[in-house]
């Protein structure tokens, strides 16, 4: 099966039509951070696995990746979320039945961007025979798609994993950006209260890298229908903050979640030279001789 034509998105009716293709592995990764907003909980982001919420009820046939505990490395709590190595993640995949030849959909159930983390991973990976789901769980739900809670167990088989290092961006990578060493876009995927620095302060300092454009995940999905804005319009949010074709982009939040997202829309408009800070501002904020700055542009 060969995911292509479909420009890494696929709509609840092509997934109901394809549920039971042999060769479709379907994923959920959702992930949650339920204090986020919490202005009390300033500086104490906590983390939850979202395996329980799957294991209650999912998409028939998915398999359950668990972003926070099997396939991320904070680095020793440097990152958030960091990307594990080539030999990890492709340990985890193979073990869990999917391997090279397959095709995988990805959802979660959140604004589809735990959905966009897996799906940037996976072609950090080398692997692009893979889409989001369109809408996540939440439209599928509100179709009354059929759901489940049995278990999908896929045998055993080999993922092998090749690293392309242009697609995650380091923090010398972003250095070199905001000293004029290149010309690169740096996109600011969080919303424009923390893009101020205002608070809370969740990421040790407030602000944003210096140099950055705001594109908040919540313009670019509906967060009534959890569909990603079309095309037309996500593409007219990126040319009114300057992001040009030829020119490279570095997204960035405060974890490398939401950036994920910006990445997957830039990459559907046909942008080539995307790449995610993996550390975003938990590693940047966390460094007092990083620039950071605040207010409106």
């Amino acid at each position: 099966m060969d995911l292509t034509p479909y420009n890494s998105l696929v709509d609840t009716d092509w997934l109901q039509k394809h549920l039971h293709a042999d060769s479709l592995r379907i994923v959920e990764s959702t992930s949650l951070i339920p204090n986020y907003f919490e202005e009390s909980e300033e500086n104490k982001t906590k983390k939850v696995s979202g395996r329980e919420m799957w294991e209650e009820q999912h998409i028939p046939g998915s398999i359950f990746i668990d972003i926070l505990t099997e396939v991320s490395d904070d680095k020793n709590g440097r990152l958030m979320y960091g990307m594990p190595s080539a030999e990890t993640f492709s340990k985890v995949m193979s073990k869990k039945g999917i391997g090279n030849d397959n095709a995988i959909i990805i959802y979660d159930r959140n604004t589809n961007m735990w959905a966009a983390r897996f799906w940037w991973m996976l072609r950090a990976f080398g692997f692009k025979n893979t889409a989001v789901l369109d809408g996540g769980y939440s439209k599928w739900i509100a179709e009354n798609k059929k759901v489940d809670n049995l278990v999908k167990n896929y045998p055993p088989t080999e993922f092998k994993a090749t690293a392309d290092p242009e697609l995650i961006a380091d923090r010398d990578r972003v250095l070199r950006a905001i000293e004029g060493q290149s010309e690169t876009c740096l996109i600011n995927a969080l919303d424009p209260d923390e893009f101020q620095g205002k608070p809370p302060i969740r990421y040790g300092r407030a602000g944003r890298i210096p140099g950055s454009k705001n594109v908040p995940f919540m313009q670019t999905v509906d967060l009534d229908t959890q569909l990603y804005v079309d095309q037309k319009i996500s593409a007219k949010i990126f040319n009114e903050v300057g992001v040009e074709p030829d020119k490279e982009v570095i997204c960035y939040c405060g974890g490398g979640i939401a950036a994920c997202s910006t990445a997957l829309l830039l990459t559907r408009l046909g942008h080539t030279k995307v790449s995610v800070y993996d550390g975003s501002l938990k590693e940047w904020a966390a460094d007092p001789s990083l620039p950071l700055e605040t207010g409106k542009e």
